[in-house]
């Protein structure tokens, strides 16, 4: 009996000395969601939330984390997305553990979230997530039909050229489509290609929505971001159907993915209400 006490023990310590590096704000906000965020000893510049992932020691920027910051913190497990591939290579050869997670469709961000549940053993709480995700996107049916939305990354106050969009291949994309409708942008261009005026006219969009998370903080107006859009000859402008979802979430794909199809469902609504 003592025996099997001292092994329990010892168990559970090795997990709770578990210390998880998280390079993405996605990959951040996922464990502390599944109530794991007290074994995150690093994450990047970018992970603002919750607000005790501010005081967590950060090893750099999203796309170039410092491979002596995250040495130096001696973690048992280093959570990535695939543009630290490279860095995880690095990690392998120094017999760190690392893992990769994709969180560019809603089919991978699904799964990371219950991958990495099931890797720090949280699997129900993910389960969760995933169904709240669900459940929310299931809302988004028949509001409205076959409309093309446009989603726009930044803080345009002109549009004569480098416009970031949401292109094919991205949860965007998926959250359209399974809403009933469609991208405004049809192309094999994945990701998040750069648009001009031009190519926003061709669009012609019915619905633009622009992802601005830092507009008070650069002193921007909403008036100042959606005129340009009105002054276009799209149906979006012409129907004044631009809206502009300002909070952090809207770019990070989490369990706070949910707020965003919820911000989303509002517009659709809106837009059926108005038209």
């Amino acid at each position: 009996m003592i025996k099997l006490f001292l092994l329990l023990s010892l168990a559970l310590n090795i997990f709770a000395s578990e210390r998880i590096i998280a390079l993405s704000p996605s990959v951040n906000e996922i464990i502390f969601a599944l109530g794991e965020g007290d074994k995150i000893v690093g994450n990047t510049t970018h992970s603002l939330h919750p607000k005790e992932a501010l005081n967590i020691t950060k090893v750099g920027g999203y796309f170039e984390p410092s491979l002596e910051k995250i040495v130096a913190l001696e973690p048992t497990l280093v959570i990535m997305q695939e543009n630290n591939y490279k860095l995880g290579e690095k990690l392998k050869r120094l017999d760190i553990k690392s893992k990769i997670v994709r969180i560019d469709t809603l089919s991978n961000i699904r799964g990371s979230i219950l991958e990495i549940g099931k890797t720090l053993e949280r699997e129900d709480v993910a389960i969760k997530i995933v169904e709240e995700i669900d459940g929310e996107l299931k809302k988004l049916k028949n509001i409205t039909k076959d409309k093309r939305i446009l989603i726009v990354m930044g803080h345009n106050t002109s549009l004569t050229s480098r416009i970031f969009v949401a292109g094919q291949n991205l949860y965007f994309d998926d959250i359209i489509n399974e809403s009933g409708n469609k991208n405004a942008l049809q192309s094999q261009r994945k990701g998040q290609p750069v648009l001009n005026m031009e190519n926003i006219i061709s669009c012609n969009p019915d619905i633009v929505i622009l992802l601005a998370h830092s507009m008070k903080e650069m002193g921007l107006s909403r008036d100042e971001l959606i005129n340009p859009w009105l002054e276009l000859p799209i149906n979006a402008g012409r129907t004044k159907s631009v809206y502009i979802i300002d909070k952090t979430y809207s770019g990070i794909p989490s369990d706070r993915l949910v707020y965003f199809l919820q911000d989303f469902r509002e517009i659709l609504n809106n837009y059926k209400s108005g038209n």
